[in-house]
């Protein structure tokens, strides 16, 4: 490999998505990365004919054509690129179909923020693979977790809930552990602000002390207090960052200890 990022191609009909997968790879502090997200599968393998991508990272069900069909009209120009599958479709159910066209490897999307880090270990492995012990790489039909040996910031990985929140300060994308920690359906929570979701006390601990570092570009980690949708409230280990395009990408889970309040 070069000293260059990587240019990887994130592929998702669900903007958010496609966001989320984008922030995660460009946001991990061992890995050089460029993306470029697009949510029209046609118009996604126009760029990869066109274009000049190291990998590329695709949803398997989205309507215009699947993942799997997506790369094989794309093997016709780009018989090397990688290409992983991030999807919440089961991989037995697409297992033919994957070793047909040579998906290079697969993650589910229901694993939480560990789903999110194992995406970013694949990526780099599939760019720059080395076989294991039995000469193994690429796709074999069984989707890992974490290897021991990663170097991972324990905090997040036990994160279990992940949403994006709009410029407008409204839930886009909420993924099904998010909107179940607060007692909610996911849907129910879109377009909803992100108040929502903590007492005011908390709102405005966050609008002073979380944002403003937030804006500025850094990551901020730490405790908060959620409000689930009985009136409950529970402490929670939160991080958050921004997207290049001012989107607010949220992992939270709940946290286990005395529910402190958040660090600065």
């Amino acid at each position: 490999m070069t000293d260059d990022p990587l240019r990887v191609l994130c592929v998702d009909d669900e903007p958010g998505l496609a966001d989320l997968v984008a922030t995660y790879l460009e946001r991990d502090d061992g890995f050089d990365c460029e993306t470029t997200v697009e949510t029209d599968p046609n118009a996604a393998l126009d760029r990869i004919r066109s274009g000049s991508f190291d990998c590329v990272v695709t949803d398997y069900d989205m309507p215009a054509r699947t993942g799997v069909e997506l790369l094989s009209s794309a093997r016709e120009t780009h018989p090397e690129l990688p290409f992983l599958l991030f999807s919440a479709t089961e991989p037995d159910e697409i297992a033919a179909e994957m070793v047909r066209v040579g998906v290079t490897d697969y993650v589910g999307k229901d694993g939480g923020i560990e789903a999110y880090t194992t995406l970013v270990r694949r990526v780099e492995h599939a760019v720059d693979p080395e076989p294991s012990a039995d000469g193994k790489t690429g796709f074999d039909g069984e989707v890992d977790l974490l290897d021991e040996d990663v170097d991972l910031d324990r905090e997040a990985v036990s994160l279990d809930g992940v949403c994006t929140v709009g410029p407008d300060g409204t839930f886009e994308y909420v993924c099904e552990e998010y909107g179940e920690l607060y007692g909610y359906d996911p849907d129910d929570l879109v377009g909803e602000r992100w108040q929502r979701l903590h007492p005011d006390e908390e709102v405005e601990h966050i609008r002073t002390d979380v944002l403003p570092v937030v804006m500025e570009g850094d990551r901020w980690t730490g405790r908060s207090t959620g409000l689930r949708a009985d009136g409950s409230t529970f402490p929670e280990s939160k991080m958050v960052s921004t997207t290049s395009d001012g989107r607010l990408l949220i992992s939270v889970s709940e946290y286990g200890g005395s529910g402190a309040r958040a660090d600065d």
